[in-house]
């Protein structure tokens, strides 16, 4: 049975058995490798064992299942917004953070994913946390506005990350049925989707005047 424990709440190895030959960051190196090369579905224990050159079941004096190595995949990548952006304005630290954030997810696709089944918040996690709340400290906000903030911006940065669309074709369909998208496009053109850095930009800072503005 699964320890009940958060994998970043545990020693980083038993105290029985023979002394392992690779460390926990050794092996969450090896599966972050795999899975940018390959995707999520790619990274097994069996995987990360033979990349590591080892039996698959001695992983397991280092974790109790995937799902602590998905945890420590995804913190381990979250380390990598450190040293945080720093700017004197809260909404431009913020901004700056969320930019690194996207650079962070577009290098490891798979973070999108990983990122909505973790099961514990590890120490990257968490001094990303705790870094955006130092930032919003001066703002005379409520704290719970604050949270649903950085959570937000989370969720932003994840929908720029994904794969955009090439474009949405109409061609073929009945667009009488339609009519308000009709007067739409008759006014003002085929939108064309915009998605580079100044719509990120825009939205970021829409979402952070909305609610903390």
């Amino acid at each position: 049975m699964a320890d009940s424990q958060s994998i970043f709440q545990r020693a980083e190895r038993g105290s029985r058995g023979p002394v392992p030959s690779h460390s926990r960051d050794e092996i969450v190196a090896a599966a972050v490798a795999i899975a940018d090369a390959d995707g999520l579905a790619a990274v097994s224990m069996r995987a990360v064992a033979g990349r590591l050159g080892t039996a698959a079941g001695s992983l397991y004096r280092y974790l109790s299942s995937r799902d602590d190595l998905l945890d420590l995949m995804a913190d381990a990548v979250v380390g990598a917004l450190r040293p945080f952006p720093e700017a004197a304005d809260p909404f431009d630290a913020l901004a700056g953070l969320a930019r690194a954030q996207l650079a962070v997810y577009r290098r490891h696709p798979w973070l999108v994913e990983t990122i909505q089944r973790t099961s514990g918040l590890g120490p990257n996690s968490l001094a990303y946390f705790d870094h955006c709340l130092g930032v919003l400290e001066p703002l005379d906000r409520p704290v719970a506005r604050k949270f649903e903030a950085i959570a937000m911006l989370t969720g932003v940065v994840t929908l720029f990350a994904r794969p955009q669309p090439e474009g949405v074709s109409f061609a073929g369909i009945d667009m009488t049925r339609y009519p308000n998208l009709t007067a739409a496009f008759a006014a003002a053109g085929p939108p064309a989707p915009e998605t580079g850095p100044d719509l990120f930009e825009r939205t970021v800072r829409s979402l952070l005047s909305g609610l903390l503005g």
